[in-house]
C-alpha cells in the first residue's frame, strides 16, 4: 500500500517537494488554505490588469531548469521567457539612473565609466563570486542542513574567511564610487539582511545577478506557479484549496493526521510547506521543536509595503524593474534591524512588467507595482500606508520627470497585516529568516522535526533560505529526506 503524504501549503517549495514525492510513488495531497494554489506567489486581476502578488524577480535560470529536467521537462514546455535589457535601473537623482544591462561587457564598461579602473576590480569579483556560486548551487545549498560537517569540505576550508568576512568588505575593499557599492550591495538584500552583516561568500548572488541575468516568464511569475501545479498534478498530486489546517495530531511521538476544515486526514507523513512558527502552534506544545523565545531572538528578513496600480497611460523613464535609492540604504536598514520603526525616508522598489509584457495590462496602459522594505511586526493602518504611498509616489514624480497620481485608475496595497492573515506569517515577515552567518545552513530550523517522527518542513524559513530558487530547492531537499526515511520496497 502507498505511504500517504499531506503537504500543508503550496508554495513553491511545497510543489517541487509534492512532484519529487509523487515521482516516487507516494501519494501525496496539498492543502492550502487561500482560493488559488502558490502560497505567497499569487496574482491579482482586475479590469485587464494583471499583478504578481509576491515574487516579481526570475533569477538563477539554471535551479528552474534543473527541477524540471529531472521530470524530463524544461520551462520551455510550460511558459516563455525573456531575458530583460537592461535587467533593472537604478535611480539616484532627478533623471540621473544608471541602467544594468544584460551582459558582463556592457556591465564592465558601465562601471568604467562610473569610476575609472573599477572594471577589473569587478571581473576579479565576479570570477570569485562565480566559483562561490558553482560551490553553493551545485553542492552546498543541497545539503540537509543537519550537521556543521555539510559546509566542511576542501573548497569551503579555502574560502573559510569568505564566512567571516562581509558582502560590505568585499565590495568597498577596491571599489569606492559610492553608486557602484550600492549596486553591488543590492542582491543581497533579496537574502534579507544588512551587507555590513552577510558573509562574502554570499557574492554569489552578485554572479546571479550580472552573470546570469533577470528574465521574465511572459504573464508573469504565476506562471511558474502553473507549470509546477500542472506537473504535480500530471504526477498525481491531488490538491485541495480553501484547506485550513488547525490541528496536527501526534500519538506517541509519531505523526498521525491533520485537521482541516473539521475533517481529520490520516497520514503516514505531514510536510509543512507553511510559515515553521505557524505550523509548531498546531502541535500540543511538548512536541515543538522551538520556543516563543527562540522565534523572539531570530532576525528575520524584511516585511514590505507593497502597492498594486493601474495606471491610464504609459509610464515613461522607467524599466521593467526599477530602484529608488535616492536615500541612503544604511539609515533605512537601521529601521528594518536595529530600530524596528517606520523608515522616514525609505528605499523602494518599482516593478511595470507591462513593459516588456503585453499581456499584464490594456494597451496604452500599465501595470505598477511598488515596494518598500519594512520591518516585521510594526504597525500596520490604512492611514499608515497612504501616508507612505504618497510620499514614494511624490519622490517617484520629482525623480522620473513626471506626473501619474493623476493617471492612476485604481491601487490596492498589501503589508504585515496580509501576511498575517493570508499566510500565517511570523510577525508578517515577507522573506523568512535574514541569511546571516548565525543563520546560515545547520544553523537554520531543521527540516526534520527535532520531537515528532515522520513530521518535516520544507520553505524559506528552514534550509536553504529565503528566496524563489532556494525554495525549490529546499522542496528537493526534503523529498529525498524523507524518501531515506522510509525502506522503497515498502512504498
Amino acid at each position: 500500500m502507498k505511504k500517504t503524504i499531506t503537504i500543508i501549503g503550496s508554495g513553491f517549495s511545497s510543489l517541487a517537494a509534492s512532484c519529487y514525492l509523487a515521482k516516487e510513488g507516494y501519494d501525496v495531497t496539498i492543502l492550502e488554505k487561500n482560493a488559488t494554489v502558490g502560497g505567497r506567489a499569487r496574482q491579482f486581476i482586475k479590469d485587464g490588469f494583471t499583478f504578481d502578488i509576491g515574487p516579481t524577480w526570475y533569477w538563477m535560470p539554471d535551479v528552474f531548469e534543473k527541477f524540471f529536467a529531472d521530470f524530463g521537462k524544461k520551462p520551455s514546455d510550460y511558459y516563455h521567457l525573456d531575458k530583460l535589457n537592461p535587467a533593472y535601473v537604478v535611480y539616484f537623482d532627478e533623471l540621473d539612473a544608471i541602467q544594468i544591462p544584460d551582459n558582463l561587457k556592457d556591465i564592465y564598461d558601465i562601471f568604467e565609466i562610473q569610476e575609472k579602473g573599477s572594471s577589473k576590480h569587478l571581473e576579479s569579483f565576479l570570477d570569485n563570486a562565480k566559483h562561490n556560486y558553482d560551490v553553493a548551487i551545485k553542492d552546498l545549498v543541497y545539503r540537509p542542513g543537519i550537521s556543521i560537517t555539510e559546509l566542511i569540505t576542501p573548497v569551503t576550508i579555502k574560502k573559510a574567511n569568505q564566512f567571516f568576512s562581509t558582502i560590505r568588505t568585499a565590495v568597498r575593499k577596491n571599489i569606492k564610487n559610492n553608486r557602484l557599492q550600492q549596486i553591488m550591495e543590492f542582491p543581497v538584500l533579496f537574502l534579507g539582511a544588512k551587507p555590513s552583516n552577510t558573509p562574502s561568500f554570499y557574492s554569489f548572488m552578485n554572479y546571479a545577478d550580472f552573470g546570469l541575468g533577470t528574465w521574465h516568464p511572459k504573464g508573469g511569475m504565476y506562471e511558474v506557479v502553473k507549470a509546477m501545479t500542472l506537473l504535480a498534478t500530471e504526477l498525481g498530486v491531488k490538491i485541495k484549496t480553501n484547506q485550513n489546517v488547525g490541528k496536527i495530531n501526534v500519538d506517541k511521538g509519531v505523526v498521525k493526521s491533520v485537521v482541516s476544515n473539521g475533517e481529520i486526514i490520516h497520514s503516514d507523513v505531514v510536510l509543512s510547506g507553511a510559515d515553521y512558527h505557524h505550523t509548531e502552534t498546531l502541535l500540543d506544545e511538548k512536541y515543538r521543536g522551538y520556543s516563543e523565545k527562540y522565534w523572539d531572538s531570530k532576525i528575520f528578513a524584511p516585511s514590505s509595503l507593497l502597492f498594486y496600480v493601474a495606471f491610464d497611460k504609459k509610464i515613461k523613464n522607467v524599466s521593467h524593474h526599477t530602484l529608488f535609492f535616492d536615500t541612503e540604504f544604511d539609515v533605512h536598514a537601521k529601521d528594518i534591524y536595529d530600530d524596528p520603526k517606520w523608515p522616514e525616508k525609505p528605499l523602494f522598489y518599482a516593478s511595470f512588467p507591462s513593459k516588456t509584457d503585453d499581456t499584464v495590462a490594456p494597451e496604452g496602459k500599465e501595470a505598477g507595482i511598488f515596494l518598500i522594505p519594512i520591518a516585521p511586526g510594526i504597525e500596520d493602518t490604512p492611514e499608515i500606508r497612504e501616508k507612505y504611498f504618497k510620499s514614494i509616489m511624490g519622490r517617484f514624480e520629482t525623480l522620473t520627470n513626471q506626473k501619474v497620481l493623476d493617471s492612476i485608475i485604481f491601487k490596492e496595497s498589501f503589508c504585515v497585516k496580509d501576511f498575517i492573515n493570508d499566510y500565517n506569517s511570523y510577525k508578517g515577515n515577507a522573506y523568512g529568516l535574514a541569511n546571516i552567518l548565525t543563520q546560515t545552513a545547520f544553523l537554520r530550523p531543521k527540516i526534520i522535526s527535532k520531537k515528532v517522527k515522520n513530521l518535516f518542513f520544507t520553505g524559506q524559513l528552514t534550509v536553504p533560505g529565503p528566496g524563489v530558487p532556494p525554495s525549490i530547492i529546499s522542496g528537493k531537499i526534503v523529498s529525498d529526506l524523507i524518501q531515506k526515511s522510509f525502506d522503497k520496497t515498502s512504498v
